[in-house]
């Protein structure tokens, strides 16, 4: 990999943006890394959550420019520039319905499509001075691929007001407008605490309860009390149903907990 790094610790993989030199910013080439890193990572039983950060003190700049520019030149027709941006959905996509835990740390600043990119995760901790924004319609682009997570995070009403007017606000404010969980100068503490909390969870159950969330928004009713009664009875009687079940009749932990 050459745009990220991935460290692994007791069933933990961490995923470093690495372009410090750009912020973090994402191009081609980083999107490609992330979605190969995100289809691993699905099909790793080992690994139980998934933590995002960015070196250099910076999480992330959104897209880089640099790449846009190629899309705006003629050398790219409209259909490729309208691919480019839908690759970068299915990317945001891939990590949202990643079937772990996911936690993402924010240092220094999340903007634009890296702000996008935050609200992908199940449990997002900032340092109370870092910095948000969403600046796409202040270089004359719509939020596109980001808009959708940024709803589900933070709402319809409070999407809408920093979409449109280029809100710019720190750690705290992000806090209190429900983009962040934690807003804390300890980071690595939070990580702990949800790596402790995640571990006590068995992670077949975690995936199906993901998933469920997930899709909760999009299913009727009884679509959604079909599928919520088939997660059950398939986590109920697998392994590790039986498994967790069994543990707390025996009064011990289960299997996954140690």
């Amino acid at each position: 990999m050459d745009t990220i790094e991935i460290e692994r610790d007791a069933g933990w993989a961490t995923i470093w943006l690495n372009r410090p030199e750009r912020r973090n910013a994402m191009n081609d080439l980083m999107i490609d890394e992330l979605m190969a890193t995100f289809t691993a990572l699905e099909l790793d039983m080992t690994v139980r959550g998934v933590t995002m950060r960015g070196r250099g003190g910076f999480f992330c700049a959104g897209g880089d420019l640099n790449s846009f520019q190629v899309y705006q030149s003629d050398e790219k027709t409209l259909a490729e520039t309208a691919a480019f941006n839908r690759r970068i959905g299915t990317m945001l996509d891939a990590f949202n319905h990643l079937p772990k835990p996911t936690l993402v740390l924010v240092e220094g600043a999340a903007i634009a499509g890296g702000l996008g990119l935050m609200c992908c995760a199940d449990v997002i901790a900032t340092t109370p001075d870092a910095k948000f924004s969403l600046t796409e319609t202040m270089i004359g682009i719509p939020p596109a691929q980001i808009a959708p997570f940024v709803v589900a995070r933070v709402g319809l009403s409070t999407a809408r007001r920093i979409m449109l007017t280029g809100a710019r606000f720190d750690g705290t404010e992000a806090h209190a407008l429900g983009l962040a969980d934690y807003a804390t100068d300890d980071l690595d503490a939070v990580q702990a605490s949800v790596r402790r909390g995640v571990r006590k969870c068995a992670p077949g159950a975690n995936a199906a309860t993901k998933a469920l969330i997930l899709s909760s928004t999009t299913l009727s009713r009884d679509d959604a009390l079909d599928r919520a009664a088939d997660s059950f009875a398939a986590c109920l009687r697998s392994d590790e149903g039986r498994e967790g079940v069994a543990s707390f009749l025996e009064k011990r932990k289960p299997n996954w907990a140690g």
